[in-house]
C-alpha cells in the first residue's frame, strides 16, 4: 500500500463525540496559478472548515458577533474560506448552518451549497460584497467573487506518527491535530477571481493539501511548506523533494510542550525527518520568527544524532494578511496570525561527523513557500 493511501483515514471527517460540540476540523488547499491572458502568476489557497456542528445545526451561529460575544454564545458553522497572496491578499469567507452539510461515511466526500470536496476534485465559489463585509465584521472576511473547479493529484504525503494514530484520536491526546494528504500535489484546472481566469497547470501548480483538527489552536504557531525546490549545486529542479515545518507549542493530554516542531526534509526520496513525538530519535529543533522592515523572517534548526539542517524563509507582508479564525470556545485569540503564500529562502543540510564537524550535503534554493506565524494576544 503506498503512503498517500495507506493514510486517508486521517484526512476524513473527525467531528464526532465531544468534537461534535467543541471542536473544529479543516481541509487547506494551497496552489499557484496563470492569469489566462496575461500570463501573470498568482497564488490561491481554498479552506473548507467546520466548526462546533452540533450546537447549533439549523443556523450559522457567528461567536464574534457583538451580542453572541456578550452572552458567550459558541461558533456553530460550516465555513468555506477562500482567497489569494500578493498585493491584493485577501480571505473570503462565507457561512453555512451545518445541517446542510454532506458527509459519507469512511470516504472524504464534503458536499455543501455548490461546494464539493473529494480526494480527486475541489471545487466551488465564495462572494462577498463590499458592503456586506464592512456591516458584518463578526464575519472575518474581505470583499470578493472567487471560484473554482480543480482536480486534485495527491503525489506525496507526511504522516505526523502516532499522534494522529486511531488511538490517539479516540483518546483526544492533542489539542490540534495536523496531516499532510498532499504535501506535494498537482493541481489541474480553472480558478476565477473577480472575473479574471486563471489556468492551473499540473506540473507548475505547487500544491499543498493538509488537514488540521481539534479543540483549539496552537500559539505560537509555526508553518512551512514548500515542493518548489532547487538543488543549489547542480541547478536542477527538484521533482519528488518538499520542505515541511509545524507546530509550536502543542497540547499533549492537557501538557504544553513549548516549541516543538515537526521538520522533514525529503530530498528525491530521501527523507530527513525531525519530529519532537518520536523521541527515541532524539531529534531538536529551534526557530525565530521576526520582522525584517517589510518582511517576516522565519529561521529553523533542526538535529538529530546524525543530521543537521538549517531553513530560512522570507515573505514580504505586502503579499500576506493576517487571517482570522475562532476558536471552538468563541474566543479570537489569534489576531495577528500571519500567512502567506510567496515565501522563498534556502536550506542547508549537513551531515555530522566525528569531533563535531559537519559535512555539507545539500544546499537548496526555495521558492512558493506557504508560511505562517503568530501568537496569541497578550
Amino acid at each position: 500500500m503506498s503512503d498517500s493511501k495507506k493514510y486517508l483515514n486521517r484526512n476524513l471527517y473527525m467531528l464526532k463525540g465531544r468534537y461534535a460540540k467543541r471542536g473544529y476540523d479543516w481541509w487547506w488547499h494551497s496552489f499557484t496559478g496563470y492569469n489566462k491572458i496575461t500570463g501573470e502568476e498568482k497564488s490561491f489557497f481554498i479552506e473548507y472548515y467546520v466548526i462546533n456542528p452540533a450546537l447549533f445545526p439549523n443556523k450559522a451561529v457567528l461567536g464574534q458577533r457583538s451580542d453572541n460575544k456578550l452572552y458567550n454564545v459558541r461558533p456553530s458553522y460550516v465555513m468555506i474560506k477562500a482567497g489569494c497572496w500578493g498585493k491584493d491578499a485577501r480571505q473570503i469567507n462565507n457561512f453555512y448552518p451545518s445541517s446542510e452539510l454532506s458527509i459519507k461515511r469512511g470516504v472524504l466526500n464534503f458536499q455543501i451549497g455548490s461546494c464539493i470536496l473529494t480526494e480527486t476534485e475541489l471545487s466551488g465559489s465564495v462572494s462577498v460584497e463590499k458592503e456586506e463585509a464592512k456591516l458584518y465584521p463578526e464575519c472575518m472576511t474581505d470583499a470578493g467573487t472567487m471560484s473554482w473547479n480543480l482536480k486534485i493529484n495527491k503525489k506525496l504525503s507526511y504522516c505526523a506518527g502516532y499522534g494522529t494514530s486511531f488511538l490517539f484520536r479516540k483518546l483526544h491526546a492533542f489539542e490540534m491535530y495536523w496531516h499532510v494528504q498532499g504535501v506535494k500535489t498537482e493541481y489541474e484546472g480553472t480558478v476565477t477571481l473577480d472575473g479574471d481566469v486563471y489556468d492551473i497547470i499540473p506540473g507548475k501548480s505547487y500544491g499543498y493539501a493538509d488537514k488540521n483538527w481539534g479543540a483549539d489552536y496552537t500559539s505560537p504557531w509555526v508553518w512551512l511548506s514548500s515542493n518548489d525546490i532547487t538543488d543549489q549545486f547542480s541547478g536542477q529542479k527538484l521533482t519528488d523533494s518538499y520542505m515541511l515545518v509545524g507546530g509550536g507549542t502543542p497540547k499533549v493530554f492537557g501538557s504544553s510542550l513549548k516549541d516543538k516542531l515537526l521538520v522533514m526534509l525529503d530530498i528525491e526520496g530521501t527523507p530527513y525527518e525531525f519530529n519532537f513525538s518520536k523521541f527515541w530519535k532524539k531529534a531538536f529543533t529551534s526557530y525565530s520568527c521576526y520582522t525584517e522592515g517589510d518582511e517576516i523572517h522565519w529561521s529553523v534548526s533542526a538535529e538529530n544524532k546524525q543530521y543537521l539542517l538549517d531553513i530560512s524563509i522570507f515573505c514580504s507582508k505586502e503579499d500576506m494578511f493576517k487571517i482570522n479564525y475562532e476558536a471552538p470556545s468563541g474566543k479570537k485569540l489569534h489576531n495577528n496570525l500571519w500567512n502567506g503564500g510567496n515565501g522563498r529562502g534556502e536550506i542547508k543540510l549537513f551531515k555530522k561527523g566525528k569531533n563535531k564537524t559537519l559535512e555539507t550535503l545539500g544546499h537548496f534554493s526555495v521558492e512558493h513557500c506557504g508560511c505562517e506565524y503568530g501568537k496569541y494576544d497578550e
